[in-house]
């Protein structure tokens, strides 16, 4: 009997295989056996659905406190430097220093890169119609992203600090050390002129210094990654990478221009002019007065 329901088996086996008669069979038995699977594995996925649910919920609470915590640190921080600014306000009337110029500006988006490759070039949806003018800054909510440096009616063109033909005036947060970093054109900056036995480290942050009468003071530029100090050269070669997102976002800020800087000379100049011009006319008044004796 056993002998004659394994043949049967192998036959059933073999007509399958050749002539596919028990696909209708097993299509109709997989619509039966489906919803059976399906209540079978359900409190498997009970189970799993539960323990994501609680795992993501203990992760968002986590996060959820870590924000509650980052936040109280940086209102107790801001609320610190509005106290020092005004300090230094304080401080500044005492000295009879002059105040740092408040900067403003406008948002533009960025709307494609440059057509050359070799250059580190943007092109920003702001233009003359906008009252933009080469020379002009543009920042990010990190640091410094490039210069204005050319202005059509309706665009403007963007040289990044990563150009290999864009300098800017630095200084090293940490010791003051004045400097002017370079683009390599390659996504990263190089400090020269940089003594080889000079006070610098890897992670120093580089802001702005100012002394070119284009860049306000104080704002981030570069952080120092790699120095490469050889005593047989007068300067040490310093690499650095942008803080600022130089080739990730769309959104940037156009500074306005800073006034130019008036020298003594020209105060002193413009103040002879006036004393000749005063001097000219009272001496043409006196002129009047005696043809009219």
């Amino acid at each position: 009997m056993l002998s004659f329901y394994v043949a049967l088996s192998i036959a059933l086996l073999v007509v399958d295989v050749r002539f596919r008669t028990l696909e209708v069979l097993r299509q109709g038995l997989s619509m039966f056996t489906h919803p059976v699977q399906h209540l079978a594995h359900f409190p498997a996925q009970f189970l799993d659905n539960a323990g994501s649910y609680f795992a993501t919920l203990t992760r968002l609470q986590d996060e959820n406190a870590e924000l509650k915590r980052a936040r109280l640190e940086n209102v107790a921080t801001l609320l610190r430097s509005q106290q020092i600014e005004v300090e230094n306000q304080r401080l500044r009337k005492l000295l009879g220093v002059k105040e740092r110029q408040r900067v403003s500006g406008q948002v533009a988006q960025i709307l494609y890169s440059a057509r050359d490759p070799y250059a580190r070039r943007v092109v920003i949806d702001k233009g003359q119609q906008d009252k933009v003018v080469a020379g002009q800054p543009v920042i990010d909510d990190a640091g410094i992203v490039g210069q204005v440096t050319r202005v059509f009616p309706f665009v403007a063109e963007v040289t990044l600090i990563t150009d290999k033909e864009q300098a800017v005036p630095v200084q090293v947060v940490r010791t003051g050390l004045r400097s002017v970093v370079f683009g390599l054109g390659s996504g990263q900056l190089e400090l020269r002129f940089v003594p080889a036995n000079a006070d610098i480290q890897n992670g120093d942050v580089l802001v702005t210094s100012g002394l070119d009468g284009i860049f306000p003071p104080g704002f981030p530029v570069a952080k120092v990654v790699h120095i490469e100090s050889d005593t047989a050269y007068s300067f040490a070669r310093i690499f650095c990478v942008p803080l600022a997102g130089v080739e990730h976002f769309s959104e940037v800020m156009v500074l306005d221009p800073r006034p130019p800087v008036v020298l003594p000379e020209e105060l002193a100049s413009e103040a002879t002019g006036k004393d000749g011009k005063a001097s000219a006319r009272s001496g043409q008044a006196k002129k009047k007065r005696l043809k009219r004796d």
